[in-house]
């Protein structure tokens, strides 16, 4: 799975390293829209309504209509001018009660996986979430959009909700029934008992789409019946051969280059293996000769070497 995001969560003065991945996923059967008479894909072209001329992505902008048709156009560097704290992190701003958020504000949800050295602060912060029952309200940027989030445990792993600002929620009170209605006490007793016998613990995994389900059998069904394309299996395959035999020799070439440089074999330079004899020499000539007030452990390459010549000399002494 790729992460849409790398960023770091601001946790007082401990800066957490994460990636961010979707949490979910749609699984409704996408159609695209084609001519009924022979298959054909309907292709849309980008056109100026002014001059009538196809426009390429590349010379696109976005551009805010005023109330009286006026046109305001925003390129990319007024974006890029445009203040946005939370573009790489994910700020805390408060820690609420969870059952205090209405779930009308949630929008998407995200899972945090630890970047990096990010694994024990994410632990503690994750951890703290669940003992003190408390959510994180947050504000983070996902591709230039800046939103409000809840940040929460769930399994394990922190979950990042995002929210609607306030002014994006609408009133109810126009959903709200107008007058005073009068509803009989003998009907919310059946209604209450009617709750009560279809009343359960939530389970997810017993819900399931039965549009989507018949959908699927009746594109299969459809899919069976129509010819398979043709295609020229035996050049594509000798093509990928040609390909891979190549990739091989090339490998094989640059790792005998490797080789008579004086390279390692796992990829490493000269350069990079040449360090490393240096090092155990300095801990050759640090360890044959330690002070008598030391009580640094030396290194287990020179101690067991030390313990051969020790071993030896007390052989000829013995012999």
């Amino acid at each position: 799975m790729q992460a849409i995001w790398k960023g770091t969560i601001s946790f007082g003065l401990v800066t957490i390293p994460i990636k961010v991945y979707s949490a979910t996923e749609e699984r409704d059967i996408s159609f695209r829209q084609v001519h009924e008479a022979d298959g054909g894909r309907i292709r849309y072209r980008r056109v100026c309504e002014v001059d009538g001329q196809e426009v390429p992505y590349s010379d696109i902008s976005k551009g805010y209509e005023l109330p009286d048709g006026r046109m305001v156009i925003l390129s990319s560097e007024d974006f890029s001018q445009l203040p946005l704290p939370s573009a790489k992190s994910i700020e805390v701003l408060e820690f609420v009660p969870a059952e205090q958020i209405d779930s009308l504000y949630f929008s998407k949800a995200y899972y945090l996986a630890a970047d990096t050295v990010g694994a024990k602060p994410y632990v503690l912060l994750r951890d703290a979430l669940t003992k003190t029952g408390q959510c994180a309200v947050v504000k983070v940027a996902l591709r230039t959009k800046e939103s409000l989030a809840l940040l929460r445990e769930r399994d394990g792993a922190l979950v990042l909700q995002t929210m609607m600002w306030p002014d994006e929620v609408r009133s109810s009170e126009f959903a709200v029934p107008a007058g005073d209605i009068d509803v009989k006490k003998q009907e919310v007793a059946m209604a209450e008992s009617y709750i009560a016998t279809l009343r359960a613990d939530f389970d997810p995994a017993r819900y399931h789409s039965d549009y989507r389900e018949a959908l699927e059998e009746l594109v299969e069904a459809k899919a069976s019946g129509l010819p398979m394309p043709e295609q020229s299996r035996d050049d594509e395959q000798t093509a990928d051969v040609v390909d891979l035999v190549a990739a091989l020799r090339a490998s094989v070439d640059a790792a005998k280059k490797r080789r008579a440089g004086g390279g390692s074999g796992d990829g490493t330079s000269s350069r990079s293996t040449s360090k490393k004899p240096a090092k155990k020499t300095a801990a050759k000539k640090s360890t044959s000769k330690p002070s008598k007030g030391s009580t640094k452990k030396p290194a287990k390459k020179a101690a067991s070497k030390s313990t051969s010549r020790t071993a030896s000399k007390q052989t000829r002494k013995s012999a």
